[in-house]
């Protein structure tokens, strides 16, 4: 029998490490440590632009994360380090960044109440990353196209990007309007969410390639171009319709769920 020590530094030679996908992941990783660098920066009642640089870089934190992921799966190379290190970039960018951002913009008037607010955010976006490793780790078919519980990525997207909507609409102002206090049942509503049972289609298998109809293709023409020319309105409509689909999703018949999610794997589609 090999020693102890062997056998560790055996294990350890044969931990997979793919170069391209980890990239992605470092990149989100940077993106959410250069986030908190700006969120730093900000004084409340001064202006904005160190609150939009740090969103501009979680959201360059959330299409790193959909990247890593597409990447592994489409060269079939995921592993169980890719998947670990994801998730302590995630509880970075997506649980850290958002949490603080949104408590230096709002919360820091309530400091109690505030402080509950967004460690609770923190606290369940972390439970809710910890289940999917789990889940992942056991095979568990549970999370194979969808997730259980909304996922941390799109929470935090959902967060900045409604944030951004919010100081475009506040104009020149140095400060959010009333409707800013939204953002904290956001942040509790998020928090719950996250760690429920509501599931939600991850499009992991969707086939960008694949046929589809004449309103498939309008609708996505569509949001490109409310993208580019209404940026803050649309992204912000965006997220929050993925977060409404996933409360009436089971109320939706299976095949319009197929027809939304792509799903082709299913043998009803």
């Amino acid at each position: 029998m090999l020693p102890e020590e062997d056998k560790t530094q055996e294990e350890a030679d044969k931990i997979k490490i793919y170069l391209l996908p980890n990239l992605f992941t470092a990149g989100n990783l940077a993106c959410g440590f250069f986030a908190l660098t700006w969120i730093f920066k900000y004084q409340p009642g001064a202006d904005f632009e160190p609150i939009k640089m740090a969103i501009r870089l979680i959201l360059g934190a959330f299409a790193c994360d959909f990247f890593d992921g597409r990447v592994a799966r489409i060269a079939r190379k995921e592993s169980p380090f890719g998947r670990e290190f994801d998730s302590l970039a995630d509880i970075v960018s997506f649980g850290v960044a958002p949490a603080f951002l949104v408590f230096q913009v709002v919360l820091y008037q309530f400091e109690r109440t505030g402080w509950l607010i967004a460690a609770m955010y923190l606290v369940c976006g972390g439970i809710r990353l910890a289940r999917f490793n789990v889940l992942t780790q056991v095979g568990s078919s549970k999370e194979k196209g969808e997730f259980i519980g909304f996922p941390i990525p799109s929470a935090a997207a959902l967060v900045v990007s409604m944030t951004l909507f919010m100081m475009w609409m506040a104009g020149h102002k140095r400060e959010l309007g009333p409707e800013r206090w939204v953002l904290m049942g956001l942040m509790v509503l998020l928090a719950i969410l996250m760690v429920s049972n509501v599931r939600y289609p991850s499009f992991k298998n969707v086939e960008w390639t694949m046929q589809r109809g004449v309103a498939a293709l309008a609708v996505a023409v569509l949001a490109v171009l409310l993208l580019i020319s209404h940026f803050e309105v649309t992204l912000a409509a965006l997220f929050v319709v993925y977060l409404l689909y996933g409360l009436v999703r089971p109320w939706i018949s299976k095949r319009w769920r197929q027809e939304i999610e792509s799903d082709e794997e299913s043998p009803d589609a």
